[in-house]
């Protein structure tokens, strides 16, 4: 094994730029004098997968970061003694995020460093179950569109026969009745149009994130001043998207009205917003190398467990007064913006995220609000 491995820095800084474009997770850990194994690089797809730098995590021992502490070290000594490679399945680490499931696997690098592959296999359970749920949404979403089109046919019928028998009536007692008649159409005309979502063509452009969010803070700030209070953690250096303004605002708009709705009688309410960049992250069958990641985080009830599945479907609202558009509407504008919107709900904490491409073409974007299949993270 001495004769056939060499030292970690010049094959780390040979293959560098390589190892960071994997989308497999790779870190390199040396087992020092003490056994300690401690991590002395991470590739973007581990520091992705970790939640934290490599400025954050070299030095650390990957013990630490291994529920099965006593188990880590004896399968990395081991494979130093004999220069064999070993995999273990499904062991539990421990992520800035709380802790996930991955396969790891060990390769001898030198007489002190090992190559550590991970697979996250929660990602894997993800994918399975977002499609089942995204084609689920897809099929109820072409049905309220089918159902809305039927419906708004015959209503322009009903509502032109209506003007025309008020113009014919003469007693005002008998208008009454017909104008009624007309409000109710236009008030089912125009529930139709929300039903049916955003349509034409999207305006793409370059929009900075940020811009809309502040955007949609001042509006609600305007109309109950202080009432809630809202905190940032906004990356300064994440890049803009392609997008559509106005509909980004209209999107963000329901998504913080909503959780404005639901702190209402919560004590201290507030909203947090918190943007950063993630890398190598696949949304329906492509893999982008940079997405845009928004986080809503509200402090209130949560998401009531009855409707948590299905959410983003059309006329579902945990509110008696509510319409149960909003969400179905900001769904169908981040598809049609070939992202993703996702939500993690438990009392005292709801958060809704939106996955927006930064590198992805515009030619290529979704126009008709067909959301995409799955999302994982590698």
């Amino acid at each position: 094994m001495r004769g056939t491995f060499f030292a970690r820095k010049p094959i780390v800084a040979t293959y560098r730029d390589i190892l960071d474009q994997l989308t497999t997770a790779v870190a390199v850990v040396d087992a020092g004098s003490d056994k300690s194994f401690r991590i002395a690089y991470l590739n973007q797809s581990a520091q992705s997968l970790f939640g934290r730098s490599d400025a954050r995590t070299i030095g650390m021992p990957l013990p630490q970061l291994m529920r099965d502490a006593h188990a880590t070290p004896k399968a990395l000594q081991g494979v130093l003694d004999t220069g064999q490679p070993f995999t273990k399945r499904e062991v539990p680490l421990y992520v800035v995020d709380g802790l996930i499931r991955v396969n790891y696997s060990i390769s001898p690098l030198s007489e002190t460093e090992l190559l550590v592959e991970f697979e996250r296999l929660d990602r894997f359970i993800r994918i399975a179950r977002d499609e089942r749920h995204v084609n689920l949404q897809e099929t109820v979403r072409k049905l309220a569109r089918g159902l809305a089109h039927e419906i708004k046919n015959p209503l322009g019928g009903l509502r032109g026969d209506e003007q025309q028998l008020d113009r014919q009536l003469i007693e005002d007692d008998h208008r009454e009745y017909t104008s009624v008649i007309i409000s109710e159409a236009d008030r089912l005309r125009n529930l139709v149009d929300r039903i049916l979502g955003p349509n034409g063509e999207v305006s793409f452009e370059p929009v900075n994130v940020h811009h809309v969010t502040e955007r949609v803070v001042k509006l609600l700030d305007a109309q109950s001043p202080e009432r809630i209070r809202f905190e940032r953690s906004y990356d300064p250096s994440l890049p803009e998207v392609e997008g559509d303004f106005e509909r980004l605002v209209q999107a963000t708009l329901n998504v913080l009205n909503n959780a404005a709705l639901a702190l209402t009688d919560t004590p201290d309410p507030c909203i947090r917003l918190e943007t950063r960049v993630v890398r190598q992250f696949t949304i329906g069958p492509v893999r982008h190398r940079l997405v845009a990641n928004v986080d809503f985080i509200d402090n209130g009830p949560g998401v009531p467990p009855d409707i948590a599945d299905r959410i983003f479907y059309p006329m579902i609202s945990g509110r008696p007064e509510g319409s149960g558009l909003g969400l179905a509407i900001t769904q169908t504008i981040i598809a049609q913006h070939n992202g993703l919107i996702e939500c993690d709900s438990e009392p005292g904490r709801t958060v809704f995220s939106f996955y927006l491409p930064i590198d992805q073409p515009r030619t290529s974007r979704a126009a008709n609000g067909t959301a995409p299949a799955t999302a994982s993270q590698a």
